[in-house]
């Protein structure tokens, strides 16, 4: 049996393509810099003031261009998640080209519905604080992490930063699952 007829089946293309490390892979990752801090920092402001406490900022240039909370229930919006709420704000007084070279801060890792809308936004870089393993222990969460999806991206690459500053952001959730 050869690769392509191997291949043929979508399952097997798509369980290849969310394995992280494998061959093109888009996700990227680096070290956190001595600016990282004080963006995420703001970002777990923000979820400080949340319906549940995400929060996220946009950042260029060293420049906060966006912040975003979680906002579901004041917005009967199960979509108003922190990173949707930036992207919003962000869009409400910038052209959607001006993505290129953001970097979005978040307090907890991006779930796949805002890291597929990071994805199409263009957003270069991500950096978040609690992972996708560790709010699980407190929240339900589906378990797919933001390098799957971005290793499952064929047409953009996105820098990964991963951890910064988690045991501020988990200190806002309470011990246990609702």
């Amino acid at each position: 049996m050869d690769r392509r007829t191997l291949l043929s089946g979508g399952g097997v293309l798509l369980a290849a393509q969310l394995l992280p490390g494998e061959a093109g892979a888009r996700a990227k990752s680096s070290p956190a810099t001595a600016d990282d801090a004080r963006f995420m920092q703001l970002a777990i402001d923000q979820a400080k003031e949340g319906d549940y406490p995400f929060g996220a900022v946009i950042v260029r240039g060293g420049r906060v261009l966006a912040f975003g909370r979680n906002s579901s229930k004041r917005n009967a919006d199960p979509t108003a998640h922190a990173e949707m709420m930036a992207i919003r704000a962000f869009l409400n007084g910038h052209e959607p080209e001006a993505f290129k070279e953001t970097t979005l801060y978040t307090s907890g890792e991006p779930c796949v519905m805002c890291m597929g809308a990071i994805v199409w936004c263009g957003i270069k870089r991500v950096v978040f604080a609690a992972s996708i393993a560790q709010l699980a222990t407190r929240i339900g969460q589906i378990d797919i992490s933001a390098r799957q999806i971005a290793n499952a991206t064929p047409f953009a690459s996105i820098d990964i930063t991963g951890g910064l500053l988690s045991g501020d952001a988990m200190r806002l959730f309470p011990n246990g699952k609702p």
